[in-house]
């Protein structure tokens, strides 16, 4: 793995230096291939085992924690930062190149009195997490591994220690921008020159000017819309859309409380800190253009605010037209690039029926949409008829599709396409916690069968096709806390 230094070397004052703290007795719970090849490393063995717990320190690394803010929950918080992820640089792989941090190696400067560890059950939570999206083709950071210990850490029992070993394309987020423009007397420079390290490293299309912090901010918001559109249509609720957890690129980030949709819910809340619903399921578009508000704030003193006000108009259009496009690709009928407003209202009128019968039925929102690979939009609908008990409502509805969706010539390919773009397969809460309780005794056998089906939502996988079943009574809807 090589790294190089471009943060830690072009950004002094933003970051303060710290290193891991030791993870006792290491060893390997999870180990991601796929992650692996992006940063040039081949397969785990002793070495990465020591350097990645904290135990071996690698010579190239620098080892820094980085400071930002971010509105929490509505209220803004001025310092928080890192405070339990060390950063070791950027590797370069054949894709780019990917932060290196290990999340859960000890306090660091910005920890606030915490002991900047993470426990097993978060940490193996957010290697699935990762790499379930990305297996979606959902924008995330990666999950490389997961390193487990008898270290007792307390959260609200006695657990154990564990890192995550995460790549991100870049750890900065909206929080950075915001904490140098509330908390620094050099703000223009400080929002400036982080604008300008951001644009150099990942929008390289844009010019660091006047113009080009316009189209980079148009950009951020249209990548932000997309990401939300992505959430919205898989069913993923985050739990935690703070400023502080949500990426300058438009990534799935910084996972706590978080679940897809068991039976479908508009206002479910998978947060139980949460109990007034800021971040439930149905509040994340809404959430993400007021997490774009205050980034625009923030960058007001490089970006007039006509250009940040014209940038944000455009993030509802956008959401919705990427919402449209994958939802009808999951139903079945093509949406065009571009859309009348009437058009637009009558697909989104279409879907909202479709998924208030969902919830009206308390149906497995990805069980329900996998069927459409068993119908014929010209005639047979029996395989997802079956799964409504109000079988005059979803007739009702089922006319009214049969009109949006064109004559299909092709019914297998027409099938094939549906089988590709609705998944069979989902992390659901109760199989990482079922399988997690099974490593903590010992048995990493159902962590590894987990990740590998989740590698491949989209396949049939018979012989482990009992995932896709719905949850049990006690498994269904489970909410986390912010210790997740």
């Amino acid at each position: 793995m090589k790294l190089k230094q471009d943060f830690f070397e072009q950004l002094t004052g933003y970051y303060q230096q710290v290193m891991p703290t030791p993870l006792p007795a290491p060893h390997w719970l999870l180990w991601s291939d796929e992650a692996a090849k992006l940063v040039g490393i081949d397969q785990p063995n002793d070495h990465w085992l020591q350097v990645f717990s904290g135990n071996q320190r690698l010579p190239q690394a620098q080892y820094y924690a980085q400071v930002y803010s971010g509105h929490q929950f509505g209220g803004y918080s001025p310092r928080l930062g890192d405070g339990r992820s060390i950063i070791l640089g950027e590797a370069v792989g054949a894709q780019g190149s990917w932060d290196v941090a290990l999340k859960g190696a000890g306090p660091t400067p910005f920890s606030r009195h915490g002991d900047g560890r993470a426990v097993t059950r978060s940490a193996v939570r957010e290697f699935l997490i990762s790499e379930a999206l990305a297996a979606l083709n959902i924008p995330t950071t990666r999950a490389l591994a997961v390193i487990g210990s008898d270290l007792p850490v307390w959260r609200e029992t006695l657990e154990k220690g564990a890192i995550t070993v995460r790549l991100a394309r870049s750890h900065i987020r909206f929080g950075h921008f915001e904490y140098f423009y509330y908390g620094d007397e050099h703000r223009s420079e400080k929002v400036q020159r982080l604008a300008d390290f951001v644009i150099q490293q990942h929008f390289p299309q844009f010019s660091c000017d006047n113009a080009g912090y316009k189209a980079w901010f148009a950009e951020v918001v249209a990548s932000t819309a997309r990401l939300i559109a992505k959430w919205q249509v898989f069913g993923f609720a985050h739990g935690v859309m703070n400023t502080d957890n949500m990426s300058i690129l438009g990534d799935s980030f910084d996972f706590g409380p978080f679940s897809f949709l068991d039976t479908y819910q508009e206002d479910f809340i998978c947060n139980h800190s949460d109990p007034e619903g800021r971040y439930a399921f149905s509040q994340q578009p809404g959430i993400g253009l007021w997490n774009l508000q205050c980034l625009a704030q923030a960058l007001t003193p490089i970006i007039s605010s006509d250009d940040l006000l014209a940038a944000l108009r455009q993030y509802q259009p956008t959401l919705v037209q990427h919402y449209l496009q994958l939802m009808g690709a999951r139903l079945g009928f093509a949406v065009p690039a571009e859309q009348t407003e009437a058009e637009q209202q009558q697909d989104l009128q279409l879907i909202g029926e479709f998924t208030q019968l969902l919830e009206q039925q308390k149906l497995d929102y990805t069980n329900t949409l996998r069927q459409f690979a068993h119908v014929s939009p010209d005639g047979n609908s029996a395989a997802l008829r079956d799964e409504f008990v109000d079988v005059v409502k979803f007739d009702g509805w089922w006319q009214q599709y049969q009109q949006r969706v064109s004559k299909v010539s092709e019914l297998d390919a027409w099938q094939q396409a549906r089988r590709l773009a609705n998944p069979k397969y989902i992390l659901r809460n109760y199989q990482a916690q079922q399988a997690t309780e099974q490593a903590l005794a010992g048995d990493l056998s159902g962590l590894q069968t987990l990740h590998q089906l989740l590698k491949n939502p989209f396949d049939e996988q018979p012989a482990l096709a009992h995932y896709a079943d719905r949850p049990p009574q006690w498994g269904e809807g489970l909410i986390m806390s912010c210790s997740s």
